[in-house]
Order: structure tokens, then sequence, then C-alpha cells
């Protein structure tokens, strides 16, 4: 239960009434947030203190409007010199309008490609509260053992436990046995719809030693790696380089901390290439086991544009 009459940090009493506001409109994501049983940040808000440190350790106070007004600079002058290069083709004051609109579309409407995943991770949130406040009557009633074994069950195996208030145990029992065993095999870099499994050679001349992956976002940078493996354990300075299993929007608090990115999943479009896109970071992803490969601290080489990473120290 938040305090709230009582502060026991010096300014405590002035970040409370900001956090239950972020909470209170932000509080159903987290980390996997598709997945109905992974915990909210209102459920833990401990998962953001480490992001939160990090920032306040590495970014001045106001820079993010400052690189925000960086970038917009920026994307203007690529705007200007698109549109010049097309008035310089045949016919091409008529593409050089085109473009124009569709620059002006793209910034007045890209905002709304995050509504859909906004609006589901919301009914998701409502869904686990309604099913865990059934789960809090059986757990009362001596069914089940704690209201999180809910999620052990099909939405069809609730409703029978519900309607015959008994449990199969042995069913919890041999899904937690699975899931522990589960967790230790690695995915595959991509796999169809099908469940083919695509293997294919990296494509660029990668240097004796390096780890090949495939190239998101362009440019080199060096940097010290930072190995996170969970959201909720990660500590970052600015400038270094984020080296991870994967990202999500949850890891997004951590962009603006890192000069590169390297994940052992994804492609061109999923989510942390398209950020660092977005950021202007080199990227490179479907690097196999880097986050084994790679330790925490070491100096590391990223080329987004060829796609590979480097381990200099």
């Amino acid at each position: 239960m938040w305090p709230t009459t009582h502060f026991y940090v010096p300014g405590g009493e002035d970040v409370l009434p900001v956090f239950l506001y972020f909470f209170e409109k932000y509080g159903m994501r987290g980390t996997g947030e598709i997945d109905v049983t992974r915990p909210r940040w209102r459920e833990a808000p401990t998962q953001l203190v480490p992001a939160i440190l990090s920032h306040i350790k590495g970014v001045r106070p106001g820079q993010h409007r400052l690189d925000f007004l960086a970038g917009k600079e920026e994307a203007e002058l690529a705007a200007e010199k698109l549109l010049d290069r097309l008035l310089k083709t045949p016919r091409g004051f008529f593409k050089a309008r085109r473009m124009q609109r569709l620059i002006k579309v793209h910034r007045s409407l890209i905002g709304i490609r995050e509504h859909p995943k906004y609006f589901i991770v919301q009914n998701l949130d409502m869904i686990k509260q309604a099913i865990l406040q059934e789960s809090d009557k059986l757990v009362t009633a001596g069914i089940l053992e704690h209201p999180e074994e809910v999620f052990w069950l099909t939405l069809q195996e609730i409703k029978e436990m519900i309607e015959t208030q008994q449990v199969d145990r042995n069913i919890i029992t041999m899904r937690k046995e699975k899931f522990q065993h589960d967790e230790k095999l690695t995915p595959p870099r991509a796999i169809t719809s099908e469940g083919e499994i695509i293997t294919a050679k990296p494509g660029a001349q990668v240097p004796p030693g390096a780890l090949a992956g495939s190239p998101v976002s362009a440019g080199t940078v060096e940097g010290r790696a930072r190995v996170i493996l969970k959201l909720e354990e990660a500590k970052m300075d600015k400038g270094d380089i984020l080296v991870a299993p994967y990202t999500d929007p949850a890891w997004t608090p951590l962009f603006p901390l890192a000069a590169g990115l390297v994940t052992e999943v994804g492609g061109l479009m999923t989510h942390g290439a398209v950020v660092a896109r977005e950021y202007g970071i080199p990227a490179v992803v479907g690097v196999d086991q880097a986050t084994r490969k790679i330790q925490d601290g070491q100096k590391i080489r990223v080329d987004g544009t060829q796609g590979f990473v480097e381990i200099l120290e």
C-alpha cells in the first residue's frame, strides 16, 4: 500500500503524487506485457527504479527536450535534402510536392501506430484483474494456494474450477515443470507461422572473432557493454551500449541513455530496431548468444551498417 501521510525519503511528499498519477495512466504496462501473467508496473513499481536512477545519474535536467529539438532539426534538414534531390529528377516538382505531403502526413499520424497496442494492454490488464478477483475467492476457499496459481490453467479450466470448486493439482504441477524446462531452451532467431526455422548466413564480411547479426540501424559506435537480462535489474550510464536478449516497449526508457544496441533476437521491424533508428543509434540484432559471449563492462564496437559486433577488450 502506498504511504499517504508519512514520507521516509526526503522529497517523497513531492514525488509520490507524480508517481501515483503515472501509475494511474500507465500502471498497466510492464515487461512482456502481452503476457497477462507478467507483473505490471502498478503491481511491482520497483521495476522502474533502476531506469529512473540511471536517468538521474546520466541525464541532465531537461536534456530530453534538448535531444528532441536536436532530432527535430536533423529531421528537417534530412527532409530538405530529400526534396532538393527530387526536384533535380525528371518531373521533380510533382515528386517533391507529393513527398512533402507524405512527410507531413507521416509526422502528423505516426504516433497513432502505438494506440492499438496501448488499448490492447489496457484490456489485458482489466481481464487480469477480473481473473485475480475470482482467484482470491478460490484461495479463501482453500482450492488454490495463492492467486497466481490460476494462470497455470486455461480459461475453460478456470470456469470449471469456479463451478465445481475443485482443481486437479497434478495439472498445475505438470505445467510448472514443463515451463521450467522450456525456460532453459534457446529460441531460434526466426520462425515462420508454419513452424519453419529460418537460418541465414550473415550478409556482411565479418572480421575474425566478431559476432554476426542483422544490421537494422546504420552507424558505428564504440563503448562499454551493459548486459541486461531483466529490466528490473537495469543499470546504465549515458553512452553505454545496451546488450539484451530482446527489447519491448517497457525497455524504451533505457534508449535515451544507450549509444548502441545489440540483441539476440529481432529483425528490421521489431521494437529495438525501430526505436534505435528513431534515436539514431547503431543497432545489430539477431546476434546469437550475445548476452553470454559479451561480458558486462567489456568495450565493444557495434557496426550497425554491416551487421556485426567486435569485442575490443
